[in-house]
């Protein structure tokens, strides 16, 4: 490996089958170019829903994305492959406190922006200290997973989903009959595309799913008379080229003893993500786990401070590495500027905010229910004993937590569901270890 701070990425042919692209190595340029649009094309579902369902502007969370991940891959060096995409973790605390009812513009979107700009914070602060002990010992990633280990993750992820389960309901069910229909159609497309089809068309099922149901509702809605149509005339009318709607923080105590605990999970998915990468490459990149935490935070302040959403490692580009194993980190570059010039494009964005209600009522069920389901799955993977009545304590506890909203009132300092039950499984768990010294 090189000693300068950024690789000298080797040229190789990348491309055909069984071809192995590592993160120091590149291809040509109309490959480069190629593997970062399939990357955009990934991200692109889930990063424009979630910042629809906070009623933040996707046309600033497009643009953010790209920004963030130019800003991860300075912090590492280039040698981390890696794309940010919007957060899902941060939806629940941003509906909570801004009180977003799912239409439109969210009116106290400054509230929610100066809490994600504490939670990147903090969550610099954790990869700042992160850094240090693997300067120092190289041992962070298991200290770590000391105090998070997969009983205390899987929960806290489970949790955002359930504790959204109640929006998720109230968006599906809409004002009538025919909306409440249409997320339901919404849901069977989505999983229609999850289980029918294969290849490039399944990895993309958010993305998919959505046009389909689109079709569907303006078929019925614009063709049949059913619904409200979908109006295009915004699209029409918004120029090709322009700037997003900036928005400015406002810092509140409240809002950001909330949203601050979602730290944790970022914490979390990275680890998760540098595991993953770090397995497909046959390379240990945990020496970078401190460098990826800090690009991470200090990409979501930079994301919050205008406008956008809290940005996170993206499992739906890792996915693409898996199947096309190219991992090159310049192929991430690449796909980070097509992001930007995506931001700056306002017909695109007008072109998002036709989507039918429904359609997003639906998709926040299978979003949520995804969420939810992927706690578990992180249970199943690292095979957690539930035998061990203190895995068993530490599971029940925190979802009961989050699921029922349960909150505490602190002073000036409040902490709602989510935040209660991710610190209440990280202090349940320490302190049940001292009486069960026993391993997850």
């Amino acid at each position: 490996m090189s000693n300068s701070y950024f690789p000298r990425w080797r040229k190789v042919e990348g491309g055909a089958s069984g071809v192995v692209v590592q993160p120091d190595e590149r291809m040509s340029w109309p490959q480069n170019i190629a593997m970062g649009a399939q990357h955009v094309v990934a991200m692109f579902g889930s990063t424009i829903l979630a910042p629809l369902l906070m009623g933040f502007d996707a046309n600033v969370a497009i643009l953010m994305s790209g920004i963030g991940t130019l800003i991860f891959f300075l912090f590492v060096g280039g040698r981390v492959p890696s794309y940010l995409g919007s957060s899902f973790a941060f939806i629940g605390g941003v509906i909570a406190v801004t009180g977003y009812a799912g239409a439109g513009a969210n009116a106290n979107i400054g509230v929610a922006l100066g809490a994600i700009i504490a939670c990147g914070f903090v969550y610099t602060l954790i990869g700042l200290l992160v850094w240090w002990a693997n300067a120092r010992s190289g041992g962070a990633a298991q200290w770590i997973n000391a105090w998070m280990p997969p009983v205390v993750t899987g929960a806290i992820v489970a949790v955002i989903g359930l504790n959204l389960a109640p929006i998720a309901a109230k968006g599906a069910m809409g004002g009538s009959t025919f909306e409440a229909v249409m997320a339901l159609v919404t849901v069977l497309c989505v999983g229609g595309v999850a289980v029918y089809t294969r290849g490039t068309v399944q990895r993309l099922l958010i993305l998919v799913g959505l046009l389909l149901a689109c079709v569907i509702y303006a078929v019925l809605a614009n063709g049949l008379g059913l619904g409200k149509p979908i109006d295009f005339s915004g699209v029409h009318a918004a120029p090709w080229i322009g700037l997003p709607h900036f928005a400015a923080p406002v810092f509140e105590l409240h809002a950001m003893s909330v949203i601050v605990p979602v730290a944790i999970i970022l914490v979390a998915e990275n680890l998760g993500h540098i595991k993953a990468v770090s397995a497909m490459t046959g390379q240990n990149l945990d020496v970078y786990l401190g460098r990826a935490f800090v690009g991470d935070g200090v990409a979501t302040m930079v994301s919050g401070a205008v406008g956008g959403t809290g940005v996170t490692t993206y499992a739906e580009n890792i996915g693409v590495m898996t199947v096309t194993r190219i991992y090159s980190t310049l192929v991430f570059v690449v796909a980070a500027l097509i992001a930007v010039l995506l931001g700056f494009s306002p017909k695109f964005g007008a072109l998002i905010q036709t989507i039918p209600g429904p359609v997003l009522g639906g998709m926040s069920v299978v979003v949520f229910g995804l969420i939810a389901v992927a706690g578990a799955r992180i249970w199943v993977v690292n095979q957690v004993d539930f035998s061990d009545n203190r895995n068993l304590i530490v599971a029940a506890v925190t979802l009961v937590l989050g699921a029922g909203n349960f909150s505490l009132q602190l002073g000036a300092f409040r902490l709602d569901g989510i935040g209660t039950a991710t610190f209440g499984a990280i202090i349940l768990y320490a302190l049940l270890r001292r009486s069960s010294p026993a391993a997850a």
